[in-house]
């Protein structure tokens, strides 16, 4: 059965202020965790963003949470390797993966990071859902598909989020996110809803803030 994947809606007057007002509130850094026996209490819901290297992910995460340097990026792809856990308020968890598909990081480390993510996945029972990032210029690649399975055999349900809408014309958008809801049709754990976003430009932040705060 194929499913219909579509762009998310414009939020609604009441969830779009319930995300204003989780991200305008209070949002810290918790720690960085390299092993599961590190994690916070899971003692409320989180969602977790991933993406592989210069996704933009970082911008994505100061601009939802309006702080500039809230979430670092690396200069060098793969040089992050700890789970960073971020407070919202003190209803939720945001989680901060590192990037993949790195060629930087030798390969023990890689290795190490991979297994700790499966566990993570596997493992966490409250985390709610998982933000898969993708290039808008470039659409699902290779590297995003062993992500994009791990998900499903962890059977965390994911959400794709479009990053720097604007940096291609209206053409390449529409394509790249076509080849992107080809290529979801394939993985069960996939949510039917895309969020294509610009955190330069501010577009789609408000929709993810109130994917966010709405989450049960």
């Amino acid at each position: 059965m194929t499913m219909a994947f579509t762009l998310a809606p414009e939020p609604e007057d009441e969830a779009r202020e319930t995300g204003r007002l989780l991200f305008a509130g209070p949002v810290d850094f918790v720690k960085g965790v390299t092993a599961m026996s590190g994690l916070p209490p899971a003692d409320r819901p989180e969602v977790c963003f991933a993406g592989r290297s210069n996704v933009g992910k970082s911008s994505l995460i100061n601009a939802l949470t309006n702080r500039k340097n809230l979430a670092r990026s690396s200069n060098t792809p793969g040089r992050t390797q700890e789970i960073n856990y971020f407070t919202l308020g003190d209803s939720r968890y945001l989680v901060d993966l590192p990037g993949y598909g790195y060629a930087e990081a030798p390969v023990a480390v890689v290795k190490k990071w991979q297994a700790l993510l499966k566990q993570f996945l596997q493992g966490r029972v409250t985390l709610r859902r998982a933000f898969v990032l993708i290039d808008t210029r470039h659409g699902v690649k290779a590297v995003d598909e062993e992500i994009l399975s791990l998900l499903d055999k962890a059977a965390v349900t994911f959400q794709v989020v479009m990053t720097k809408a604007d940096k291609v014309n209206q053409a390449t958008r529409e394509a790249n996110i076509a080849q992107t809801m080809a290529a979801l049709q394939k993985h069960p754990a996939a949510y039917p809803e895309i969020v294509v976003t610009s955190s330069e430009k501010g577009d789609g932040v408000e929709t993810l803030r109130a994917v966010i705060a709405t989450l049960e």
